[in-house]
């Protein structure tokens, strides 16, 4: 099996990635079309043509005589087809819903009894209207269908041949038996090449064509020698002396100049082909092999380019841990693959021009595969060899691209073992599928790591930075993105049809239904549209009341802050709900869906929903704001913030804690500054016993009127509160101006009675105890007894005598 497209190289990468973002603008701006486009290409359908055309490819697909090319033509007829009448589908779409619409507002059609004349035959002139608008409509989606259809048979038939050619097994190049005939083969064809050559050469005609293109000719070749040979020196020294300056984003500036490494030389392989094409002499079967040479020679120099940015000389930052002594033999082994694959292209296009036999095809390539396996082997090894003894990486991004890497070098090793042997017992299409696939995507690998290094050093750029921070978020994202956009381009590499990546977008843009209505991607965009301008205003909105408007009002703080926090609520379902609308979705189509989530939020979420609305609750009744002093649930502290869901409180320790408001409403709370920061402390204090208590009460009153904080209406209350154990207990009771200095004036208070009681002679006893012993005469000791003396021997009775079975007689 052929398969030409792996091994184009990456100078065709971002041909046909430009080739597909045209392509899927030009579909982009076929669906964002208008309703009168979608009619006006509903009714330029000639459907006896798109008949003949279908039925076309399905005789086609029954016979399956058809060639890959003709499928792949045959299928993009009918692709284009199907955007037709992909298009078609929303023709109409307004007046259809307008008469729908007027349809439900006459009323179901009476199951008994008559209906009034006019309006029976007001229903009849809508339901006449309604099914000539939805005609062409209907018949689009069935001829939709249809295209879908083929389209999906042709796919199938053209990956069944794809999988069996590459399980399909042919000659061995082990087998002696072919190497003859393939040297016979090869020697013809380059023998027909210079034939070709020669009798063009010796051609008048042709020699009077070369004199009088000689001048455009010879200036060709000597500019394109001249580019060829230099051009890669000139862009590395200007490249060196750019490097060396102290220059504000000298490795953006750097980069650029490296490609001058490839432009340059392409320009000069480019030249050259056209002095040797102008010189006439070059024939049909030759000038198929000329033409490439600027193909090869740029996967040549973008590989090289690639080891030089990947690898650098000397002390250049590597995104790789390879050491400066070692980066030239890496750079040896991918400019050894680059060939070994631009070989590999020479010799399938040399079987195209001397029809090769496919035993001379195994032969030739064998060679060349066996080549590569051994080189990408070493690769493999040498990358891991490295990695390994690289250092620990520091941050996680660079652990896990040193993990990737060393993945990325064991399937290397694997498939340089594995693809040599198959193409030896005769599976050349899986060889060849596997072993050169894999080298190109070493080479996207490297140009996705070298497009993420330079979106990094245009960010360090564009911020003024010597260098961009790694936790930086839009470097990330971009290079993100370009993994992302690598995919498609490995798909190709790897196999996939270009057809089958433009399937793949056809089917996201044809969106997903959801009940009558089908969501497509330009539904999301509108809703993203519209949602982002509702929300922006929203905060704007917010922003002019929270700093100008509000603050000129009489509302309180809290109040302002439920003011600002609802219109908030309001616009992001306001916003919610236009872009939804807009979007062109029917809430109604959902319904289903609506009446589901009711229930998970019933039993799964209701907590959550309970929250959502105490929140509602506290923000419209503002039992409690933003800076009261409460207390709940034994969590005493400043309210800071009230959220949707939660409501956090700042306790005195500086510590945040996350109160649900469903507690604030179904709970109690203590609220110490709600409408008014007044509030009354009290403060204990007791003398001894003996002293005048007028004395002390007039004492502390005198305290208490004298500090700043205390009201003079109501003024300080002294209260004699009891006559305590130790001291004659008094209270002092202080309405304050503002509550939340109640502990700095207890504290003055305080420091205040010590003071005035020491001057007066007061003194603030302390507890005393009396200690009774109810047996004092244990502490004295009492007389010891004498011991009692020890037995003597004769006291001691004789052993009881037992008998021989143990029994006392």
């Amino acid at each position: 099996m052929r398969r030409g497209l792996c091994t184009k190289g990456v100078a065709l990468w971002l041909v046909v990635w430009l080739a597909l973002v045209g392509m899927s603008g030009g579909v982009w701006a076929q669906e964002v079309s208008g309703p009168e486009d979608s009619a006006a290409v509903a009714a330029s359908i000639n459907y006896e043509v798109w008949n003949i055309t279908a039925e076309r490819a399905e005789t086609s697909i029954e016979a399956g005589k058809a060639s890959d090319q003709a499928l792949e033509t045959l299928r993009g007829q009918i692709a284009e087809w199907r955007e037709k009448f992909l298009v078609a589908q929303g023709a109409n779409k307004q007046r259809i819903a307008t008469i729908q619409n007027q349809l439900a507002a006459l009323g179901p059609v009476p199951e008994t009894g008559t209906e009034a004349a006019d309006i029976a035959i007001r229903r009849t002139d809508l339901n006449t209207q309604l099914a000539r608008l939805q005609a062409p409509v209907s018949a689009a989606e069935e001829a939709y269908s249809r295209a879908n259809g083929i389209i999906t048979e042709i796919d199938r038939i053209i990956r069944e041949r794809q999988a069996n050619a590459l399980i399909s097994i042919g000659p061995s190049p082990l087998n002696p038996a072919y190497w003859n005939s393939s040297v016979d083969e090869l020697s013809a064809a380059l023998s027909g090449l210079w034939n070709e050559f020669d009798a063009n050469r010796k051609s008048e005609v042709r020699q009077a064509a070369f004199r009088q293109n000689m001048p455009i000719t010879v200036a060709f070749a000597l500019t394109g020698f001249v580019l060829l040979l230099r051009g890669r020196w000139w862009a590395a020294l200007l490249g060196l002396r750019v490097h060396d300056r102290d220059l504000r984003g000298r490795d953006v500036w750097h980069f650029m100049i490296s490609l001058g490494k490839v432009l340059v030389p392409v320009a000069g392989l480019v030249l050259l082909t056209q002095a040797v094409l102008s010189s006439g002499f070059v024939g049909f079967k030759g000038s198929t092999l000329v033409t490439s040479i600027p193909q090869w020679g740029t996967n040549l120099l973008i590989v090289r380019w690639l080891s030089d940015r990947l690898f650098p000389d000397g002390s250049l930052p590597t995104p790789f841990s390879v050491a400066p002594e070692h980066r030239a033999e890496v750079r040896r082994y991918a400019t050894a693959l680059a060939v070994f694959v631009v070989l590999a292209d020479v010799a399938r296009q040399l079987s195209v021009v001397g029809n090769f036999s496919p035993s001379t095809d195994a032969v030739i390539g064998f060679p060349l595969v066996l080549l590569t396996g051994l080189v990408l082997f070493r690769t493999g090894q040498f990358l891991l060899a490295q990695i390994d003894l690289g250092a620990t990486p520091a941050t996680e991004d660079l652990n896990y691209r040193y993990r990737l890497a060393r993945l990325v070098a064991r399937a290397a090793v694997v498939v340089a073992v594995v693809g040599p042997l198959l193409w030896a017992v005769g599976y050349r299409n899986a060889s060849e599928a596997l072993i050169y696939p894999s080298v190109t995507t070493l080479a996207v690998l490297g140009m996705v790591v070298v497009l993420q290094r330079l979106v990094s050093d245009l960010y360090a750029l564009v911020t003024g930075r010597d260098q961009a921070e790694p936790e930086a978020l839009l470097p990330v994202l971009v290079s993100f993105a370009l993994t992302l956009a690598a995919v498609p381009f490995l798909a190709l590499v790897w196999g996939a049809r270009v057809t089958d990546l433009t399937e793949i977008w056809s089917r996201f843009r044809e969106g997903f239904s959801v009940g009558d209505t089908r969501i497509s991607p330009t539904d999301f965009l509108m809703f993203a549209v519209v949602f982002g301008i509702g929300y922006m205003m929203t905060r704007l909105i917010q922003g002019a009341l929270r700093t100008s408007i509000l603050p000129k009002t009489k509302i309180d703080p809290g109040g302002q802050n439920a003011i600002v926090s609802g219109l908030g609520y309001v616009g992001i379902f306001v916003s919610g709900l236009v872009s939804i609308t807009s979007a062109g979705i029917d809430l109604s189509s959902i319904a289903i869906v609506a009446g589901a989530l009711s229930v998970g939020i019933g039993f799964g979420l209701q907590n959550i929903v309970s929250n959502f609305v105490s929140g509602i609750i506290l923000l419209i009744e503002r039992p409690v704001s933003e800076g009261d002093w409460i207390e709940v649930g034994g969590t005493m502290g400043y309210v800071r913030d009230i959220s949707v869901r939660s409501t956090r409180i700042e306790t005195f320790d500086r510590s945040d804690v996350i109160i649900p408001n469903s507690d604030l409403i179904s709970g109690t709370v203590t609220n110490y500054t709600h409408g008014n920061t007044l509030g009354r402390v009290i403060v204990p204090v007791g003398v001894a016993y003996g002293t005048d208590t007028r004395k002390v009460e007039a004492l502390l009153r005198e305290i208490g009127e004298a500090h700043p904080m205390a009201l003079a209406n109501p003024a300080p209350q002294i209260y004699f509160r009891a006559f305590g154990a130790d001291s004659l207990d008094f209270e002092i009771r202080v309405i304050l101006r503002d509550v939340n200095w109640s502990l700095t004036v207890k504290s003055d208070l305080n420091h205040e009675i010590a003071k005035r009681f020491a001057e007066e002679g007061i003194e603030i006893p302390f507890a005393q105890r009396d200690v009774w012993l109810r047996n004092p005469e244990v502490l004295r000791g009492a007389p010891t007894a004498a011991p009692q003396a020890a037995p003597e021997a004769d006291d001691i009775p004789d052993k009881p005598e037992t008998t021989d079975d143990g029994e006392i007689p």
